[in-house]
Formats: structure tokens, sequence, C-alpha cells
């Protein structure tokens, strides 16, 4: 047990520095650039070369809470406690807090006439497509979240007017084959039930929802699916993947950017690798165990199961009171 209990948490442990190292991955500003010109209107028609001074700062990595009260507060990882929590942002709770975490965080500016208009971007990496909730639904709570903490910060009762828009952005991993390569955003319109009321976009167009659906095993002709599904292949080596990325896609793989992928692609081989390590394991112990049932069923000696198996004493008679034989074996 206790072997397994340490495997188990070393590979547990693997998975969260992969999942980290995922969202490292995503919150590089060339990958930034490429999926808001693709997914956000308000940059629709600049190259990424143009966007990327528009994403302000570093953006933040599992680092701001969703909960109310605490969305503008910010949390101080050490480097352990970082490797240990973060990359847990994506599920339910964070062990220790029991709060949720936005995976990436960060704010735009787009020049216009008057200047520039500045946004919240939230950016998810989701590993499933369908994780026993709809991924709609709760990206409208994340932007609903980043809508309401700005009261007090971005603008104050009353001033309704200076709210920031919000998008979040969902990167859904391994989506079924009905649903394929897709980009889909869902926002709010203005219909009219009778007409007479002027329509000022700018007014309610405060929240938007992107979900990217990704799938490997089908082709695409969209350079963003195409890049992104080549950046989290799990098929493809590390060499593979600079390569598409370069010659293809003309992304630079000799700084930061390739660097982190680098990482992402090593932390990918070693949760394969456990995965197998286990997965081995696990068939030994089920033959043995099946072994030992026949066994018992033809009352064969105990030593012998014991010998065949390499089941102590008490783990045989475990096995024999589950299959409701009586002991000692006739």
């Amino acid at each position: 047990m206790k072997n397994e209990l340490s495997r188990a948490m070393a590979s547990a442990d693997v998975k969260v520095r992969y999942d980290t190292q995922c969202k490292r991955v995503l919150s590089q500003k060339e990958i930034l650039a490429r999926i808001l010109a693709r997914t956000v209107k308000e940059f629709a028609g600049m190259s990424v070369e143009e966007i990327i001074p528009c994403i302000e700062g570093t953006p933040e990595i599992a680092v701001v809470s969703i909960d109310p009260g605490k969305t503008n507060q910010k949390r101080v990882l050490h480097m352990e406690e970082e490797k240990r929590i973060a990359g847990l942002a994506n599920e339910d709770k964070v062990a220790d807090e029991g709060e949720i975490y936005y995976d990436i965080r960060f704010y735009v500016h787009i020049p216009n006439e008057e200047g520039h208009i500045r946004m919240i971007v939230n950016l998810e990496a989701q590993k499933s497509y369908y994780p026993g909730y709809e991924i709609v639904t709760r990206g409208i709570f994340y932007d609903a979240r980043m809508i309401s903490a700005q009261l007090g910060t971005e603008f104050e009762h009353s001033k309704y007017d200076d709210m920031k828009k919000v998008y979040s952005i969902w990167v859904c991993m391994q989506a079924p084959k009905k649903i394929g390569n897709a980009i889909s955003e869902y926002s709010i319109k203005k219909q009219d039930i009778i007409s007479g009321l002027p329509d000022r976009p700018e007014s309610y167009d405060k929240l938007s929802v992107v979900i990217i659906a990704l799938n490997e095993t089908m082709e695409t002709n969209d350079e963003l699916l195409g890049m992104l599904n080549t950046l989290f292949s799990e098929q493809k080596t590390y060499l593979e993947k600079k390569k598409e990325l370069e010659e293809i896609y003309q992304m630079r793989m000799d700084n930061e950017l390739g660097k982190e992928m680098n990482l992402m692609c090593n932390l990918s081989d070693l949760v394969i690798e456990r995965g197998i390590e286990q997965g081995i394991e696990s068939g030994i112990e089920q033959k043995s165990y099946n072994l030992a049932q026949m066994m018992i069923r033809e009352a064969e000696p105990t030593d012998k199961i014991m010998r065949y198996t390499g089941y102590s004493l008490e783990k045989i008679k475990e096995i024999a009171q589950e299959m409701g034989k009586v002991w000692p074996l006739a």
C-alpha cells in the first residue's frame, strides 16, 4: 500500500506540474496574441505583432481567486507551493483552500479613435470537453465574477459606463469527433420585441465566452486550431512540434516559448511513462488476483496459492471471503 500510495502521489505531482506548464505555454504573449486575433472581434484585422504590445504586463497564472471578495487579492506562491498548487485551478476546489482560481488572467488595450479600449481576458485550459457541466455555463460565471469584481476598482457606483468588457476563452482539448475542431462565441445581443429603443452595442456588449474545441485526429484548415493542435499534441515529439510551429506557423522557437514548450513536452513524456508503469503494474496485479480466485475455486493447497500468486495468507483469506468460500479451503 505504501508503494502504491507513493507512486500515485508521484504520478499526481507530475500531472500537476504538466498542467501548470501547459498554462505557462498558453500564457506566452505570442500564443495569446494568436488566440486574441482569431477570437476577439476588437482585434480583428490586427497582426500578431500589433497585438502583442496590447497585452499589458505579465499574465497572471492561477493567482487570482474567483471567489467573492477575493478576485482583487492575489495569492503569493513560493516555488514549492506553486509546484504543488498551480495547475489545479481548473478543478472545482483547491485542496488546501477550497477556492477556485482563474488559469490565466490579463488586461489588454485596443487602440481606437478616443485613445484605447481596455478589457479583461480570462483564458482556461480544459482537458475534457464535457467535465460534467456545460463549459459555456462555467464561462458565463467566470465572466460575471470578472464584471462584479470591477466595482471599486474599474468603476464606482452609478458610473456603470466605466465597466470594462470581459472575455472568458476556453481551450478544450480532446473534443469528441462529433464536435471536431471548432470555435464558438457566446455573447449578449439586442433583440427588439417592440422596436424603438436605440441600439448602442457599447452599452451592453460587456461579456463574451469563447470555446475553442481541439481534436488533433481530425484535419482543419484553420490556422489557430492547427497551431494549438500541434502545440498540445499527444502524438508528436518536441522536435516534430518545433519544426511544424517554425515552418508552418512561422513561430520563433529559440526564445522563452521554445523553452516552456520543451519543459511541457518533457513533463508530458513523464506523465505517459508513469501511466504505462501504472498500467503494467495494474495488469500484473489483476492477473495474480484472477489466478488466486481460480486456485481457490479448485481448492488448491494454500501454500501453492501463495507460491504461485505471491500473496500472503491474509490476502488469500480475504479473496476467499469475497468469493463466499469457507475457510479453511476444503
